[in-house]
């Protein structure tokens, strides 16, 4: 007997899937566009290096805090109803932070707004692994890691112009103002078009408080002193202690969510998703590849302002390229996945590879007026790869995972992208700024030059590092695949 499906049903699965995926952009945004705006806030509100870099990655911080516990919630209950609630508070606290009348404030509403965005990303992967099957899953995939991708690339430039609209004083809350108005619209959407995927069970809510106890410590343990690394003079080196706790908390943590599962009880994370290795490997290699992906960004786009010396927009601009390439690259590796797998990624990876070296000799060697032309030419080649980077890894990542599990699933991948993001941006930072305060006297373009070069070296291991765990899994895979000595024997004519 043949179906059919229904072509309303399919329209409304896909506006539903827009509302999301554009949500998760404007969540994505603001890991990228508030960079450009660190100058202006500095300048503004009188901000230090060390509450500069919390306003940046704090938001990384809760972001990552609340992703595995809200997927997990998410699974068990509404996903409709969490993503309204991130997305009212993530509108909320963007109003904090664009009338922010000190760092302070501005800190704090950071780390509200990381927390609203962690509410509602789970909720979206859990939203595309549930409605999208086969085929339609990896074009699905394809085009949320086309949002993503452009908004990690476009954030720069979109910060930049939003400052030069409001002037360099105040310029910079704009980048917060421009929030409300889409959230509060996309509040609107959401309530009429997202589905209800309210399980029809009426089992009882398993949250292990132990394990999200656990699991918040250990996370805040690992990023809390690469959060308060600044390349400056006054980084206290009694923040690698907080190391320790991090190690002893992993511990307690592996072992409480075993003895939870013993006891037959749902734990905050099963352990047995990473004895899946598609999902264990492509969950490692992204957060790998994001330690890279916006350091290469934040990096590039300090270099172009303090030491080339151009505006925020001209600065931003440059990422342009990457931005629309990498949107069509992604688009086309979510139809090229289920025919290529593995090395559609690998060959992603070795472009962007060749890219971080190409930028690096282009600031090194080329002509200071010729620097934003060249790195814009070598970012283009850059786009191609990272497009065919994370959704082709998403859907390969998610691919043997329980539909049920679906968003706990995607909030691990995605804490491993905020964990990466936040130690890559901690060690280009610091990096980079320990050769600009070494410099005698005013740094000159051949200090910023070096500084340059020395945090790309970071993020060109970073995704070195990623490109091994990419060959590793396709071997991996090749294993898997091949017949059994005993089937060979049983196919085999003689």
């Amino acid at each position: 007997m043949s179906t059919t499906t229904d072509p309303t049903d399919e329209r409304k699965k896909w506006r539903a899937f827009w509302v999301a995926v554009a949500v998760a952009g404007v969540t994505i945004l603001d890991l990228s566009k508030v960079n450009v705006a660190l100058p202006s806030i500095e300048s503004a509100l009188g901000a230090g290096s060390t509450e500069l870099q919390v306003i940046v990655s704090g938001y990384v911080l809760t972001f990552g805090l609340a992703l595995v516990p809200m997927g997990r919630l998410g699974d068990q209950r509404s996903r409709r109803t969490l993503f309204i609630i991130g997305l009212s508070l993530f509108t909320l606290t963007s109003l904090i932070c664009a009338l922010a009348p000190n760092a302070t404030v501005l800190l704090i509403g950071r780390l509200l707004q990381g927390i609203a965005a962690g509410i509602q990303m789970p909720q979206v992967l859990g939203l595309i692994q549930s409605q999208f099957q086969g085929k339609e899953r990896g074009r699905a995939f394809g085009l949320f890691g086309a949002t993503i991708g452009i908004c990690t690339a476009i954030g720069p430039t979109l910060g930049g112009l939003l400052i030069a609209l409001g002037g360099e004083p105040d310029g910079w809350r704009l980048i917060f103002w421009m929030n409300v108005p889409l959230c509060v619209i996309a509040i609107g959407l959401a309530i009429f078009l997202l589905p209800d995927t309210r399980p029809a069970t009426k089992e009882p809510l398993h949250l292990d408080p132990v394990g999200v106890v656990l699991l918040g410590g250990t996370i805040l343990c690992l990023l809390l002193p690469f959060l308060l690394t600044t390349g400056g003079s006054d980084d206290d080196p009694r923040r690698w202690w907080s190391l320790v706790g991090f190690v002893l908390l992993a511990a307690a943590l592996v072992a409480w969510e075993r003895h939870y599962a013993a006891q037959g009880r749902s734990p905050l994370i099963p352990f047995k998703l990473f004895g899946i290795s598609s999902f264990r490997n492509g969950t490692l290699l992204v957060a790998i590849y994001f330690t890279a992906l916006p350091s290469m960004f934040l990096t590039t786009t300090l270099f172009l302002q303090e030491g080339v010396g151009l505006t925020p927009l001209l600065a931003g601009l440059v990422g342009m390229g990457f931005a629309i390439v990498s949107a069509t690259a992604s688009y086309v590796g979510g139809g090229l996945v289920g025919r290529i797998g593995r090395p559609l990624v690998i060959g992603g990876l070795v472009i962007m590879l060749c890219c971080t070296v190409g930028m690096s000799l282009v600031a090194h060697f080329v002509p200071q007026q010729l620097i934003p032309f060249a790195l814009a030419a070598v970012m283009l080649l850059g786009g191609v790869g990272g497009g065919v980077v994370v959704s082709p890894n998403q859907t390969l990542t998610l691919a043997d995972v329980p539909v049920s599990q679906g968003g706990l699933a995607g909030s691990m991948g995605q804490l491993g992208q905020r964990i990466g993001t936040a130690i890559g941006t901690a060690v280009t930072l610091s990096l980079f700024y320990a050769a600009v305060y070494s410099t005698q006297g005013e740094p000159g373009l051949d200090a910023y030059r070096d500084a340059y070069n020395l945090g790309m070296v970071a993020v060109s291991g970073f995704i070195a590092l990623a490109l091994l765990i990419g060959v590793i899994d396709a071997g991996s895979r090749q294993r898997r695949a091949r017949p059994t000595p005993v089937a060979q024997g049983v196919d085999s004519p003689g």
